[in-house]
């Protein structure tokens, strides 16, 4: 993860707004309990969206090949996705659900969370961050097929505007075989338990 000097001078301009945004609320940044929340806040946002700073084809370059011709279906469930809306820049989260049939070589498991984990580290909408999981590995790995699906509970809708606290959003993207075989389809959704389709 990279995490820039809180020295450096974008930290210190974004410390300032930081400054500026308490005041807007109504608050002294200068009190006690205030005083390092700038530095705090700079500090979280680094973590937040370390997505920015690495490559999301990089965890996917190595791949193995010796599968004894494996071409069914690899399914990874329940990835934890914590996201930030990029209309109000609060969090959302969930999980994700990733699937791709072999196309001769396969990458390891970890490598599938870090592409969704590296993406989910960046200002997002759901609908987006779902097709670049998606796209990502199909173009890196060339497989037969691949399926993601993510439901996500979004901050926005919990405690601001309609105040929905249950509302869970569901988002597919689903390439290849997915697309053309209804049994492919069939099978990826029936191991999660979800209807099958798309959005």
């Amino acid at each position: 993860m990279h995490q820039p000097e809180l020295s450096d001078t974008k930290s210190l301009e974004a410390m300032e707004h930081v400054k500026a945004i308490l005041r807007f609320i109504g608050e002294d940044p200068d009190r006690e309990g205030l005083r390092d929340t700038p530095k705090r806040v700079v500090k979280a946002w680094q973590e937040h969206f370390w997505g920015y700073h690495e490559d999301p084809t990089e965890p996917l370059a190595r791949t193995f090949t010796e599968i004894e011709g494996y071409d069914e279906l690899v399914l990874l469930q329940d990835i934890e996705v914590h996201s930030h809306c990029e209309h109000h820049m609060v969090p959302f989260v969930g999980t994700a659900h990733v699937g791709y049939i072999p196309n001769g070589k396969v990458t390891g498991l970890s490598k599938l969370a870090r592409v969704v984990d590296i993406y989910s580290k960046r200002l997002q909408v759901q609908e987006k961050l779902t097709a670049q999981i998606a796209s990502t590995i199909w173009q890196a790995l060339q497989p037969h097929g691949v399926a993601v699906v993510l439901q996500c509970k979004h901050f926005c809708m919990c405690y601001r505007g309609v105040r929905q606290p249950g509302a869970i959003t569901t988002t597919s993207k689903l390439h290849g075989i997915f697309l053309t075989n209804p049994a492919a389809r069939a099978e990826f959704f029936t191991l999660l338990n979800l209807r099958s389709g798309t959005k």
